[in-house]
C-alpha cells in the first residue's frame, strides 16, 4: 500500500549499551505476583493481568475472587491468598458469584466478542448502529463501546472508518475511478471521504491513485553479504530497501510500486547513501544516518515505529507488538504490517518472531532472517 504519510526521522538502533530500554519486554506473571504485598497492590488496582495467576480469599464472607472483581475493597487483614480455586475452596471458601472465578478467562471471552463485532464491521457495506453490533458480541451497547477500545485501542466508529479505508485503497489498487471507489468503501459521500482521506490513506484519493506521478526517485542496486540490495529515494529521504536475489527483479518491484513516478538511476553522490545502507546491514548496531520517506497507512505506521524500539540483538513477537501499540487482538494485522514494510532494516521487521520464539515469514526470506538475527548477537556479545 503505498500511501504517502512522510517522515524525516533518522533511522536508529542501539546496541547492547541500550538493552534495558527494551519497552516490550514483559515479565512473567508468577514473577509479578511473587508475594502476598504485590498480589495485595493487583487486588487494589483489579488488575487484570493478575487473573488465574492467583486468586483472593475474605474471611469475613467466606468468598474467594479473582483480583479484578468489582466487589467492595475488603480489609487487608481479612484477605488471603491463593494459587488457585482448588486451594481456595480446600480452604474453606466458596466461589464469588459476581467474578465467577471457575468461569472461563472473562479476558478471553471479551476477545472473542470484540472477534465478531469485527468481523461484522468488515463485512457490512454501511456501518452497522452501536446497538447492532453490541447485540452480536453478546453485550450492552455501553460496557460493549468500554470493552471494544480497551481490546483494540479505538472505537467502534474509528475501527469501521479504518475499515473503510482499506477498501478505499483496495478499490483504488484495483482501478476503479476515485468516485466509484469511494461508494464501494462505504462513504456516503466524496466530501466526507475528502475529509478523512489524509488519516486513512496518507493523502488524497487522487493522489494515491497516481501511483507515485510527479514524484522523482532515485535508486541503485549493490551488492551485500545477502545478496542484493536496493536503495531508493524521493526528496524526503529513503523510501525503499529491498533484498533480492538479483537487480532485474528488485527494478521491476520498484517500477510496479511507483507506475506513473520518474525513476533515475543513482549518480555518484546517491551511491554514497547506497553505501551507508549496506554498511548498516554488514555492521549490525551502526548508526544508519540517513533520513526515511515512510509511507504507509496510520496503523502500519504504528507497527513500524514499536518495531524501531527493539534494540539490537533482541527479538519480540507479534503478539507483543500488538500490546505495545494497543491493539492486542490484532496479531495478524500487526503481521501483515510487517510483511508491507518497504524499508529492511531500517525499520527491522526481522526481530520479530513467534511467540515460541521460533522464526516466522519474512518477506526477504527466512535464510536473511536468520542471518541478520544471528549477525546482530555477535555484534552485542561481549
Amino acid at each position: 500500500m503505498h500511501t504517502s504519510t512522510r517522515s524525516t526521522k533518522r533511522s536508529q538502533v542501539s546496541g547492547a549499551a541500550s538493552a534495558h530500554r527494551l519497552a516490550i519486554s514483559i515479565p512473567h506473571p508468577a514473577t509479578r505476583f511473587a508475594d502476598d504485598d504485590a498480589c495485595w497492590q493487583a487486588v487494589c488496582t483489579r488488575d487484570r493481568s493478575a487473573d488465574r495467576v492467583f486468586y483472593y480469599s475474605v474471611r469475613t464472607t467466606g468468598v474467594y475472587c479473582r483480583p479484578s472483581c468489582a466487589a467492595r475493597l475488603a480489609r487487608r487483614e481479612n484477605v488471603r491468598f491463593h494459587p488457585s480455586c482448588d486451594a481456595a475452596e480446600e480452604a474453606g471458601f466458596r466461589a464469588c458469584k459476581r467474578c465467577q472465578p471457575r468461569a472461563g478467562d472473562l479476558q478471553s471471552r471479551h476477545a472473542a466478542s470484540i472477534a465478531k463485532a469485527c468481523a461484522l464491521i468488515e463485512s457490512a457495506e454501511d456501518m452497522p448502529s452501536l446497538e447492532a453490533i453490541a447485540a452480536v458480541a453478546g453485550l450492552s451497547r455501553y460496557h460493549f463501546h468500554r470493552v471494544f477500545k480497551q481490546h483494540m485501542g479505538v472505537t467502534p466508529k474509528a475501527y469501521a472508518s479504518r475499515t473503510r479505508g482499506l477498501r478505499l485503497a483496495q478499490e483504488i489498487h484495483n482501478g476503479a475511478t476515485i468516485t466509484e471507489a469511494i461508494y464501494a468503501a462505504g462513504f456516503n459521500s466524496t466530501a466526507r471521504c475528502y475529509a478523512q482521506s489524509s488519516g486513512l490513506l496518507g493523502m488524497r484519493p487522487s493522489a494515491f491513485k497516481a501511483h507515485g506521478r510527479g514524484t522523482v526517485i532515485r535508486f541503485a542496486v549493490g551488492l551485500c553479504s545477502l545478496g542484493s540490495v536496493l536503495v531508493a529515494a524521493t526528496k524526503d529521504g529513503v523510501c525503499a530497501i529491498q533484498f533480492g536475489d538479483d537487480a532485474e527483479t528488485l527494478v521491476r518491484e520498484l517500477q510496479d510500486r511507483f507506475k506513473a513516478a520518474e525513476l533515475i538511476g543513482a549518480d555518484a553522490s546517491f551511491e554514497e547513501w547506497v553505501a551507508t545502507v549496506i554498511g548498516f546491514i554488514e555492521r549490525p548496531g551502526s548508526t544508519m544516518d540517513l533520513p526515511l520517506d515512510i509511507r504507509g497507512t496510520a496503523f502500519q505506521q504504528r507497527v513500524w515505529q514499536a518495531l524501531t524500539k527493539i534494540p539490537c540483538g533482541q527479538t519480540a513477537s507479534y503478539t507483543e507488538i500488538a500490546t505495545v501499540i494497543g491493539q492486542p487482538s490484532a496479531v495478524r494485522a500487526v503481521a501483515l504490517a510487517c510483511a508491507a514494510n518497504p524499508l529492511a532494516v531500517a525499520i527491522p521487521c526481522h526481530r520479530v518472531v513467534r511467540t515460541d520464539r521460533a522464526l516466522a515469514g519474512y518477506r526477504w526470506g527466512i535464510e536473511r532472517k536468520r542471518a541478520l538475527l544471528n549477525r546482530e548477537l555477535e555484534a552485542v556479545s561481549p
